[in-house]
């Protein structure tokens, strides 16, 4: 029906769209960009999706001053500063900021987003000095994406190419940041995400809030939800072409993937495990089991000291408060079945069989209750003595 191809430089590839980044000096290290934007020849439609936390930042409550599906044609990104908990005053530094812009170049509805520290005031002539140093005709997806990194150890970027039975095709990319807390109600992270594929606004809105709850929605770090969360869609649809199942399926995959690289990057992480639970009485139930292992310290410690403890696993299920039964319960690490009502303890050979599993950089925990027929999968990692030191030293 469609072949994805994956393309390089990311968010070049989309026709119609500029990207870039320069230093105006929130980060000391004049090497890495701290102000990026994203810029459309052309209007596009936009669809977001936020953070859950009560405490927005004020750069969604700017956005959410714009009228009911609005058009936009830019998109400004700071590094360093959340502008978050900073009142109505953050959402005026921003209408200042947009103003400035405004004098500089042509654009409609702009909006911005950040993050960094929370807690104080956008830096507002520093911003607006960037707007001098951009180039806002260039292409530049390496820059973007480097410059929206805070404690990220690689920059995120994704590219696809959809071509459909008929040759047509449209293009679709993105760039996101995030390493630390994470947690399935998204994360501290943002993403971008662009297509000249004609896609309706309808779908634009639902496509996305069901690509997230199957990718940043099922991850989780530490078990944080950060003030400045944002997955945002923009389409300026230049292409002419659509089709929604195609990009349906490549904005799942897109998404996901980037999901899976900021696990893969949590801040000191080692091990990317899946934890499925599946035989729930109800989805519900499931997701929250699934949940509560992904958000587990213990669990989580376990992972990193590679013990294969499963008693740490049914504890957390237990106190999940699902409906469950120690004698219908099983669990697997992968394919090993490591505990079960005949299997109670863990002999040797199985306990070196589990220690194995557990020295991969990724596997499955696999708990099935027993009680029904319902499943979720969530994704964690481990918790490391590095976790610790970056977070305690964040602002230094």
């Amino acid at each position: 029906m469609f072949k994805a191809t994956t393309l390089e430089n990311g968010l070049e590839n989309v026709h119609g769209f500029y990207c870039g980044a320069t230093n105006a000096g929130l980060r000391p290290d004049k090497t890495q960009g701290d102000v990026a934007f994203i810029r459309s020849e052309v209007p596009c439609d936009i669809s977001a999706v936020f953070t859950s936390n009560t405490f927005q930042a004020a750069p969604i409550k700017h956005f959410q001053k714009y009228p009911k599906d609005f058009q936009s044609n830019f998109v400004l990104i700071n590094a360093k500063n959340a502008n978050a908990m900073t009142g109505d005053k953050g959402v005026e530094d921003i209408d200042t900021i947009l103003s400035v812009l405004h004098a500089k170049q042509d654009v409609l509805n702009p909006v911005m987003s950040s993050t960094g520290v929370i807690g104080y005031r956008l830096p507002v002539d520093k911003i607006t000095s960037a707007f001098d140093a951009l180039d806002f005709n260039t292409k530049d997806s390496d820059a973007a994406a480097r410059a929206i990194m805070t404690t990220d150890s690689f920059k995120k970027e994704l590219a696809y190419k959809v071509t459909l039975t008929d040759g047509t095709s449209f293009n679709i990319a993105a760039i996101c940041k995030g390493a630390g807390m994470i947690n399935p109600a998204m994360a501290t992270m943002l993403c971008f995400i662009i297509t000249d594929a004609n896609i309706p606004k309808a779908d634009m809105d639902n496509l996305l809030i069901d690509s997230t709850e199957d990718s940043f929605n099922r991850i989780s770090v530490d078990g944080d939800t950060s003030t400045n969360d944002t997955v945002m869609l923009l389409a300026n649809k230049t292409s002419g072409v659509y089709h929604k199942k195609a990009f349906a399926d490549t904005l799942k995959k897109m998404m996901f993937e980037l999901a899976m690289m900021i696990l893969r990057d949590g801040e000191g992480a080692n091990k990317l495990v899946a934890f499925e639970v599946k035989g729930a009485k109800t989805l519900e139930e499931a997701k929250k089991a699934s949940m509560a292992l992904s958000n587990s310290l213990l669990v989580k410690t376990a992972l990193f000291g590679e013990d294969p403890n499963w008693g740490r696993i049914a504890s957390t299920i237990g106190a999940s408060g699902i409906a469950c039964d120690d004698k219908t319960l099983t669990i697997h690490y992968d394919d090993l079945l490591i505990y079960s009502d005949d299997f109670r303890e863990l002999d040797k050979e199985r306990e070196a069989k589990a220690y194995a599993i557990m020295k991969q950089e990724a596997f499955k925990v696999t708990c099935d209750i027993g009680l029904g027929d319902a499943s979720y999968t969530s994704y964690g990692c481990d918790l490391s003595y590095d976790y610790v030191k970056i977070n305690a030293e964040y602002r230094t």
